[in-house]
């Protein structure tokens, strides 16, 4: 029997169960849900906001673990929400722009990162009336929410969860002073190792119940500042917030996956390491507690202290084998890639635009690629014959055996499904994307547009190649190798620039490349005029003639042109091919 389906049901009815039981567990529910909504009102903010500016800093600040466990913990402690750096983290390692290394270091500094709530929760929220604050708060974000621009938007939307979160913790600390007339939880302590797991398992469950650790660290803090829990308990209570983060994670992709089970052992390792030297923890609490200047009888500063402790144990044990890591997970989850479907494309980049664009861009390259599986052939070559060869027009007067491939099939197997996925794609993508990005997207779409055509005008050569390959005049014979020739250099050109890591040298072998493929316009050359004139070809050959150059010639353009967008990165430098 499935009971997974049934779990949600029996949820609901627990919870309508408490809230028209006990008024004081209505207040209590109804903070942590004002709560959570908060958390959202601010994930969402800052997506508005910062411009990308998370994006850019985790970029260009994972180039090693400490560097990517410093800019997780930073940007988690400003954006208050770990689930919207994992899926920043996802996104950029599905679209290859950190590394799983950097991608695990951002993950164990957002959990150092997420005691920033604590700190707040303890040094504030049970303190002051913090309810006090949410409504002005939630007014004037409001407001400026009403705004155009995107920034005050994000900014508007930052108060206003911040309203919320300030608003949740006041109905918490409201519910908990009421439960003391009534029950006292306190009453129910545990002692001894026993009571640590149980604890442990409380504060577990509690938190894959309402899905967010700050929210379960803040309903802790509530109820140790309103006596409802034991110092010990809390502490104990707080090694099980760390099960988290992996939830939303199981469900994503292989890179999703990956980190989620580098959170998992994380987790475990951090919980078991604080669990172990709990009471010498709770000691070194105490004496920092007593340096830095928080009252030993505030238990609320000393749980948030304790907090920061154990994650920060637990990165300095865990982070020095993050290599070891490394190569475990990269054995895990591996995806077999099917060469008639997009390899990148995945639902969790699409609302992160720099990682969104660079996945388009990827497919981009994935379908540049099938299409070249098709041309080669069509040219009668194998791709392994001419890429990299030192002697071109040698491999082409010995590589004249008919290839039969169906070009039909192969862009209804190969082509179109990856052409439509890339299209409807990058369409959804450019929903969050600023006007730049926007058009660079457009440039990735026409870029599959060249691609698609090229495969349909090498359709058409194919028919002619094979007749003047085998024909006994000569001169036909040696302009479709000419054809075959150009085509096949201007690949092997491209092959080569995409290697290359100076975009000006990208840029400098294109337009030598441009000026390579003009030998193509026989019209233009004369040659076609001396070859009639000569009556060395005749006037149905000179039509196929005339057509299949101007074919090839557009193939190799149409290449090029995508060649320039793909492997040039610098926005100037792209400029510049534009001018050109």
């Amino acid at each position: 029997m499935n009971f997974k389906k049934y779990l949600f049901p029996i949820f609901v009815l627990a919870l309508a169960y408490l809230l028209f039981s006990s008024d004081d567990a209505k207040l209590i529910i109804a903070g942590i849900t004002i709560f959570l909504i908060g958390m959202v009102f601010m994930e969402d903010g800052f997506k508005l906001f910062s411009g990308g500016v998370i994006e850019k800093v985790l970029k260009k600040t994972t180039s090693s673990v400490p560097k990517a466990i410093g800019a997780g913990f930073v940007a988690t402690a400003i954006v208050q929400s770990s689930s919207l750096l994992t899926i920043i983290v996802i996104s950029f390692l599905s679209a290859e722009l950190i590394s799983l290394s950097g991608a695990i270091g951002v993950i164990f500094g957002s959990n150092i990162g997420t005691t920033a709530t604590a700190w707040i929760v303890s040094a504030f929220g049970v303190k002051i009336k913090i309810a006090q604050f949410a409504l002005p708060m939630i007014i004037f974000g409001v407001v400026f929410r009403f705004k155009d621009a995107k920034s005050y938007q994000g900014i508007g939307t930052i108060l206003v969860g911040l309203g919320f979160v300030f608003l949740g913790i006041g109905y918490m600390k409201e519910g908990f002073d009421a439960l003391k007339g009534g029950i006292d939880l306190a009453s129910y302590a545990m002692d001894g190792y026993l009571g640590v797991l149980v604890y442990v398992l409380i504060g577990s469950v509690a938190t894959v119940v309402i899905q967010s650790s700050s929210a379960t660290m803040a309903l802790i803090i509530t109820a140790l500042a309103t006596g409802q829990i034991e110092y010990f308990n809390a502490l104990e209570l707080a090694i099980g917030t760390t099960v988290t983060a992996i939830l939303g994670s199981l469900s994503s992709n292989a890179n999703g996956k990956r980190l989620a089970i580098a959170h998992l052992i994380f987790n475990i390792v951090t919980g078991f390491v604080a669990i172990v030297f709990l009471y010498q923890l709770a000691s070194l609490v105490a004496y920092l507690s007593s340096m830095i200047g928080i009252n030993e009888t505030d238990y609320a500063m000393q749980l948030a202290l304790f907090h920061t402790i154990f994650n920060v144990l637990g990165i300095l044990v865990v982070a020095p084998f993050t290599s070891y890591l490394v190569k475990f997970l990269e054995s895990l989850f591996i995806e077999v890639k099917d060469v008639d479907k997009a390899r990148y494309l995945d639902d969790i980049v699409i609302n992160v635009p720099e990682a969104a664009l660079e996945v388009v861009r990827k497919e981009v390259e994935h379908l540049y690629d099938n299409s070249i599986e098709v041309i080669s052939p069509a040219l009668s070559l194998h791709r392994h014959q001419y890429l990299g060869c030192e002697d071109m027009s040698h491999v082409i007067k010995h590589s004249d055996e008919k290839i039969n491939t169906d070009i039909n099939v192969f862009y209804d197997n190969n082509i179109k499904e990856i052409y439509g996925q890339i299209l409807y794609y990058a369409t959804k993508a450019q929903e969050n994307m600023n006007e730049e990005q926007k058009m660079k997207v457009y440039e990735l779409k026409i870029s599959c547009r060249d691609i698609v055509e090229s495969i349909k005008y090498v359709r058409e050569i194919q028919k002619n190649i094979k007749i003047y390959l085998t024909s006994s005049n000569e001169i036909m014979k040696a302009e479709y190798n000419l054809i075959r020739k150009e085509i096949a250099e201007a690949i092997d050109t491209i092959n080569k620039i995409r290697n290359m890591d100076d975009d000006l040298d990208i840029l400098s072998n294109i337009e030598l490349l441009k000026k390579e493929i003009d030998k193509l316009d026989l019209i233009q050359n004369g040659k076609i005029d001396s070859l009639i004139r000569t009556d060395k070809i005749k006037r149905k050959m000179a039509t196929s003639l005339i057509n299949d150059n101007s074919f090839a010639y557009d193939i190799s353009k149409n290449l090029i042109n995508t060649a320039s967008i793909l492997w040039i990165k610098d926005s100037d430098i792209q400029d510049l091919r534009e001018i050109a």
